[in-house]
């Protein structure tokens, strides 16, 4: 087992980063410089974790990196992180949504304050995917709330503070009720275990013996929480403000990763804790799942601007996650977690791509635009590259991911594949027309006179297409990794779920 360091050096770097960036902020530029050093520093440090996490893991398929360190026993407080399968692209996602959205999406508007608060999101966002206490997790995972908040506020659009404010309220409720989740499960642990003390500890929640209707009550305090965080229908309704009035970088925040951090929740906690509920409760959250997946694809379709567009065509994404996750296959939970990482590179290709069109146009409407095509080609072929990954098509990532998510659906609960897959095809009709409303037809007035991507822009979105492809054509080291973790874990589920 290698050491947790190199985990908490993931987490504590961006701290450090956020620190030293307000401390030079007088100089300009300096504390941009120190950011992106931050971000390079956080790609460099995954991937190395990822490279060892091979080595060591082959064979075991456990957890690597495991440290535990009580803080306070009384209080049940403890730093626990580790890391396997499940969390590993989050974590090389989160190192890599940070550097892309520093060098795509810069604000040098009060901008030793912005890249500190993307700093501080981002060492929260790590401490989340790599925790492996309950309680600490939700510590993590309920402050990444506060720098979203201020992201969103600080250097949104005109309607910045309702959409920071509806955010807030409908992430923090909604997180209220997974609290209350974990306390009762480690306050019945102690209970059953009078002679230990209070622990919050993942694997001894795990084994907290409660009735079947306990556990879908847990189950559905935990889905609230991690639902609306996801989101998923019908707790989406923040988003598509908040995606359109945050800035580009706040945008792929959301998107590309604080979403992600809400299916990691539904996968590691809310089914590998509570597997007892399982049978109960899945044919449920699939049908919510495949109404997400037609409903976002049916509002993306009439979607006014790019930025909500990409909202309702992430719900539907995200519910194709979800889909996995309670497939209850470990193929099905497989394409879950590839896709989790896909859609997180997609979103950034988009979100880019919307955030230099804006700079050029100032508005992100669709009818603003028209023909850009002839005037910015290179633009228009990376949206392209962006489009069709999303549809689904073979040879680029989201098709590997999709196609384990229905194919591992459809042996276990058959119909909902079926309907899901009809996701497929609407995300065509609506990428493949945004696509020709922006790009296709005659440019006029500012369209025909639009700049094409420059040199530096084209070097951003150099690593979100070459992922695209490299996962589309060649996912098999990528899928050895997170293969023997996520069989693991969805024997124990199912093992579980039935012994329980």
């Amino acid at each position: 087992m290698h050491s947790s360091l190199w985990l908490s050096a993931l987490i504590v770097l961006p701290f450090l980063g956020a620190l030293v960036a307000m401390l030079v902020r007088k100089t300009p530029g300096a504390s941009y410089g120190v950011a992106v050093g931050v971000g390079v520093i956080e790609v460099a440090l995954s991937l190395v974790v990822a490279v060892l996490y091979k080595s060591n893991i082959t064979g075991a398929q456990g957890f690597d990196f495991y440290s535990r360190h009580v803080v306070s026993a009384p209080l049940g407080l403890a730093y626990d992180i580790a890391l396997d399968g499940l969390s590993l692209l989050m974590v090389i996602l989160t190192a890599l949504v940070l550097l892309l959205s520093l060098l795509g999406g810069r604000d040098k508007r009060r901008e030793p304050a912005f890249v500190s608060w993307l700093l501080i999101l981002t060492g929260l966002t790590m401490g989340s995917f790599v925790a492996h206490d309950v309680l600490e997790f939700f510590v993590f995972f309920e402050l990444t709330l506060v720098p979203c908040y201020f992201i969103i506020s600080g250097w949104g659009g005109v309607e910045r503070a309702r959409a920071a404010l509806k955010f807030f309220l409908y992430t923090f409720t909604a997180s209220a009720f997974l609290l209350i989740g974990i306390l009762y499960m480690g306050f019945a642990y102690q209970h059953q275990h009078p002679t230990l003390a209070l622990t919050f500890a993942y694997g001894a929640l795990a084994g907290t013996s409660m009735s079947h209707a306990t556990a879908v009550w847990l189950f559905v305090a935990f889905a609230l929480a991690f639902g609306a965080k996801a989101p998923i229908w019908p707790l989406h309704t923040w988003s598509p403000l908040t995606y359109a009035e945050a800035p580009t970088a706040g945008s792929i925040e959301l998107s590309a990763l604080l979403a992600k951090l809400g299916s990691y929740g539904l996968l590691r906690f809310a089914v590998g804790l509570l597997p007892l509920a399982q049978v109960s409760v899945r044919p449920y959250v699939l049908t919510l799942a495949v109404i997400g997946i037609l409903y976002g694809s049916a509002l993306a379709c009439v979607a006014k601007d790019l930025k909500r567009f990409v909202a309702y065509s992430s719900l539907a994404q995200m519910s194709f996650i979800t889909l996995g996750i309670m497939s209850g296959s470990t193929i099905g939970v497989t394409g879950a977690v590839l896709l989790m990482f896909n859609h997180g590179i997609i979103t950034i290709g988009f979100f880019l791509i919307i955030g230099f069109l804006e700079r050029r146009r100032a508005s992100i409407q669709i009818a603003d635009f028209s023909g850009l095509q002839g005037p910015a080609p290179v633009l228009a072929a990376l949206f392209t590259v962006a489009m069709l990954a999303s549809i689904g098509l073979p040879g680029l990532s989201g098709f590997i991911s999709e196609y384990l998510i229905l194919i591992g659906t459809f042996t276990t609960h058959a119909w909902w594949s079926v309907f899901a897959s009809l996701g497929v095809l609407a995300s065509a009709v609506y990428l493949l027309w945004a696509y020709q409303r922006v790009f296709h037809g005659r440019a006029h007035g500012a369209n025909a006179e639009i700049v094409d991507a420059s040199a530096s822009e084209r070097w951003v979105l150099v690593p979100v297409v070459v992922l695209i492809v490299v996962l589309g054509v060649f996912p098999k080291p990528v899928l050895d990794r997170i293969t023997p973790s996520v069989h693991t874990f969805v024997t124990q589920v199912a093992t579980a779920s039935g012994a329980k």
